[in-house]
């Protein structure tokens, strides 16, 4: 086994969420190695849908609608500032995004959650309810079952896979080191440091980062730090190409750069589960030919399962150890649309800046539940 290497940050965990932290660190001029434990895991950005997602976030919780809205104005100049330092074009659009719906009474419910989001943001958070005939307007080949949709112009889409190739290549353009197959086994904290071994070798540094997705629940212990995260498993189905016919993304259904379908709308509790099913996947297939009746001869090329990062409440946590000063916690599962945000708010309080206001409310003593006695 190797001798400790010695750096100034280490992130543990080398999807989309980690490889952001891990880039705004960079960036910031720290030395930084990010230890990933590979393909073989279960890897939430393989099965990402790409959407850079604002409605309907944070009914219940205004900071989090907040922070959700900043980070996705942040995106136009983060995707331009990625491709400049590693040379991938991540094929961001941010022409607006709908949510569609079968029912009035489903739009109209959704809409009294957007007003109550506008309320608490303002003008921050535009959206319009749009009429059947307003969705054909814009979308043509929408089907005859939809009544209408809630539009948001801050909403978008993005490559996850040319994201998180092109968040590594400019991490290690900026002398980042990414080290793969790493399955931590020990984090141990003395001397005002981090020692960390792995089935490949020993790592030490002052700080740490844990962005290892559902692993941060069994890594969060060995730093004093809580991860309550669980598997919820989403189906995806891939079309062949097409002619470009959806500008727009939907929740449920986009067309990618490529010019493929991806459709997606399953929640599913089954534990570490990330097969498919042909009962999930016929009932995605039929919605979304009736969201787009000309999907319904189109031949679907791929299917995949993949495990979303959950928390009790949906909302991220970021926290800090009091017990081991120095170790970070990053963890949620709407690792795309707040990427702008890990790569710069989240970097810079690790750097030491001062946690914003929301930042503060993601702490995991949020579930921590007082006894009280009278």
């Amino acid at each position: 086994m190797k001798t400790d290497s010695s750096t100034d940050v280490l992130v543990i965990g080398g999807g989309v969420s980690g490889m952001s932290v891990a880039y705004g660190l960079a960036r910031a001029g720290q030395r930084v190695i990010v230890l990933d434990q590979g393909d073989d895991v279960f890897r939430a950005t393989r099965g990402n849908f790409g959407l850079v997602w604002v409605q309907g976030k944070g009914v219940a919780k205004p900071p989090y609608a907040r922070w959700s809205v900043t980070s996705a104005a942040l995106w136009p100049e983060f995707a331009a500032e990625l491709t400049r330092q590693s040379g991938v074009e991540v094929e961001l659009s941010q022409v607006g995004g709908m949510r569609l719906s079968f029912s009035d009474r489903e739009l109209t419910r959704w809409a009294a959650d957007m007003d109550r989001i506008h309320d608490s943001l303002g003008s921050d958070y535009p959206y319009e309810r749009l009429s059947a005939a307003d969705v054909r307007a814009r979308i043509p080949e929408v089907g005859p079952d939809v009544v209408g949709a809630i539009f948001s112009p801050l909403d978008g889409h993005v490559s996850p896979l040319r994201l998180l190739r092109a968040l590594v290549q400019a991490f290690a353009n900026l002398g980042g080191k990414l080290s793969t197959g790493e399955n931590v086994e020990a984090i141990d904290h003395r001397g005002g440091e981090f020692h960390v071994r792995t089935q490949k070798g020993r790592y030490a540094a002052s700080r740490i980062v844990l962005a290892a997705g559902l692993g941060n629940r069994t890594l969060a212990p060995m730093v004093g730090l809580h991860a309550p995260v669980e598997p919820v498993r989403g189906q995806i189905l891939v079309t062949e190409r097409m002619q470009p016919f959806l500008r727009y993304p939907t929740l449920h259904v986009r067309q990618t750069g490529e010019g493929v379908i991806q459709i997606g709308d399953s929640k599913e509790d089954v534990g570490f589960n990330d097969a498919t099913t042909v009962k999930e996947l016929g009932r995605i297939a039929r919605n979304a030919e009736r969201y787009f009746p000309l999907l319904k001869t189109v031949n679907v090329i791929r299917a995949w399962g993949a495990l979303r990062v959950m928390t009790p409440d949906g909302y991220p946590i970021y926290d800090v150890s009091q017990e081991c000063p120095g170790a970070y916690l990053v963890t949620c599962h709407s690792g795309i649309t707040l990427a702008a945000h890990h790569a710069g708010t989240i970097s810079d309080w690790i750097c030491g800046a001062a946690a914003p206001a929301d930042v503060q409310t993601f702490r995991a003593n949020r579930f921590h539940v007082q006894n009280s006695t009278n």
